[in-house]
C-alpha cells in the first residue's frame, strides 16, 4: 500500500504481507530502484522486533533502536540527539550481516552461510529480517537509510505503532499534529484496526 504527501515530500509504503519465502533479496532491490527512481534521498524504515529475543532491557532510553547509513558502523549522532539507543546487534563484520551485503551485492548464497536454523545466534536473528535486507538495498544505492526499530510482544501493538509514528517526526523534524486526526491519541486509525481482536464483547449477556 502507497501513500504520497506531496506538500510535505513523503512517501508511505507499507509492507502488510509476509514476502514470498526466498524473494527477500529481490524485495529489497524492487524497492530499492523504485525508491531512487522517485527521487527520494532519505528512506526511514519502521519495524517491530521480537521482545523475546532482546538480551537487555536498558530502562534510561525510550525504547526505541535505531541503524543508520550514516557511519559504516550503524550510528547516527542525530538519532542518539533523540535518546535513541544504537542496535548493538548490528555489526557489519558478522557472519550473516556480510553474507546479506553480499547478496544485495549481486553475490550467492555459499553452504557456509546455509546453516541449521537451530544453529543461529542471537546476533544471527536481526540480520535475517526484512528491514534489514531493505536496509543494506537502499544503502547499496546511495540512499539515506534509518531504520527505527521497537520491541513488541505478541498482541495489542497499537501503542507501539503511535510511538512509531511520532519518533519518525522527530527524525524528519516534522511536527506530528499536522499529521493528527480525531482518532486515538489523535493519529486516525485506520478502519482495519477497528476489527483486530473482533467485535466487542455484548454486554447484554451479562
Amino acid at each position: 500500500m502507497e501513500y504520497e504527501s506531496p506538500s510535505h515530500g513523503l512517501a508511505f509504503i507499507q509492507q502488510r504481507s509476509p514476502v514470498i519465502t526466498g524473494m527477500m533479496i529481490s524485495f529489497a532491490k524492487n524497492v530499492a530502484n523504485f525508491v531512487s527512481s522517485i527521487g527520494k534521498d532519505h528512506v526511514v524504515i519502521l519495524s517491530s522486533l521480537d521482545s523475546g529475543k532482546r538480551r537487555v532491557i536498558d530502562a534510561s532510553s525510550d525504547m526505541l533502536y535505531y541503524l543508520s547509513s550514516c557511519n559504516d558502523d550503524g550510528s547516527d549522532p542525530e538519532c542518539e540527539k533523540l535518546g535513541w539507543k544504537k542496535l548493538e546487534e548490528y555489526d557489519p563484520s558478522q557472519r550473516l550481516w556480510k553474507c546479506l551485503a553480499n547478496l544485495i551485492d549481486g553475490g550467492v548464497l555459499s553452504e557456509a552461510m546455509s546453516d541449521d536454523p537451530e544453529e543461529m545466534t542471537a546476533s544471527d536473528y536481526y540480520a535475517t529480517l526484512p528491514f534489514s535486507a531493505l536496509f543494506f538495498a537502499c544503502k547499496a544505492k546511495g540512499l539515506r537509510v534509518s531504520c527505527v526499530l521497537c520491541y513488541c510482544s505478541e498482541g495489542d501493538n497499537m501503542p507501539e505503532s503511535f510511538h512509531l509514528a511520532e519518533a519518525v517526526c522527530k527524525l524528519l523534524g516534522q511536527d506530528p499534529e499536522q499529521f493528527h486526526g480525531n482518532g486515538s491519541n489523535g493519529w486516525t486509525i485506520p478502519l482495519s484496526w477497528k476489527s483486530v481482536y473482533g467485535p466487542p464483547p455484548d454486554m447484554s449477556i451479562f
